[in-house]
């Protein structure tokens, strides 16, 4: 199923929240389609469950051959597992931190990447894509160790969405990731548990809340769950800028040989 999160003229972002009808063993996880004119990209496209509505999806657009981009937060299975179809069905380079670009391509075929991982370096950068009058802009910011030892979050100026992967995700049965949440605190317990075990630490996450509130954020769009607008998002930057996490909460008892 796909919700449309922004339009605006020829530029729109949509979301697919249940590829495959996930359920089951799967965790729920949502990709995103950015579409500029006759073209487009794709950001966390997914495992193989989640391949084939999303290229449909996509297809409606445009044709797969003007996909500009396929952007990876980070290289877990959830993220990117569907990398070898991709490499088959487009001929877009691949956007991924420079500590996951020689990991990536343990996901296909071989070969079948050369030349079309693209290694983001540590401080992220403003990524230009597509060709001529469709050209657009999408800003890959640094979000090392939430979760992953290099990570990134995909801002889009045009919309004012950040796509932020992991931080931010929501879990849990009473979850609907089709409506937005608008106030922070009857969510928190769909966030908290996840977000304890799954970021490294409060120091990182305070680093980050510095970074966002320099932006102009409409919509905070998580891998997980369901996005966050209005007062909800100045409200999640708050919350987990206090947030202990991680190896804040790991000691010595944590570290025990099994009896």
């Amino acid at each position: 199923m796909s919700i449309e999160l922004f339009r605006q003229d020829r530029h729109v972002c949509v979301m697919f929240a249940r590829l495959g009808d996930e359920g089951g063993d799967a965790v729920q996880s949502n990709q995103f389609l950015l579409v500029n004119g006759n073209t487009g990209a794709i950001l966390d496209p997914g495992g193989n469950i989640a391949y084939h509505e999303l290229y449909l999806g996509m297809s409606a657009f445009f044709s797969p051959h003007k996909l500009a981009a396929i952007l990876a937060s980070h290289a877990d299975p959830d993220i990117i597992a569907s990398l070898d179809r991709w490499m088959t069905a487009t001929e877009a380079p691949v956007y991924i931190s420079r500590v996951w670009e020689r990991f990536a391509p343990h996901f296909c075929k071989p070969g079948k990447t050369a030349g079309r991982i693209v290694g983001l370096p540590d401080a992220g950068e403003r990524l230009r894509l597509g060709t001529g009058d469709e050209r657009f802009e999408l800003w890959a910011l640094p979000a090392h160790f939430l979760h992953a030892e290099g990570n990134f979050q995909f801002y889009d100026p045009v919309s004012r969405i950040l796509f932020s992967g992991d931080l931010g995700a929501s879990m849990g049965v009473s979850m609907n990731p089709e409506q937005p949440v608008t106030s922070l605190a009857a969510h928190i317990p769909r966030m908290e548990g996840f977000h304890r075990r799954y970021m490294v630490s409060n120091k990182v996450l305070r680093l980050w809340a510095a970074m966002a509130r320099q932006l102009d954020i409409q919509m905070i769009a998580p891998q997980h769950g369901s996005p966050m607008v209005g007062a909800a998002v100045h409200e999640f930057i708050d919350w987990v800028e206090q947030l202990a996490c991680g190896i804040d909460l790991f000691g010595a008892a944590n570290y025990r040989v099994p009896g």
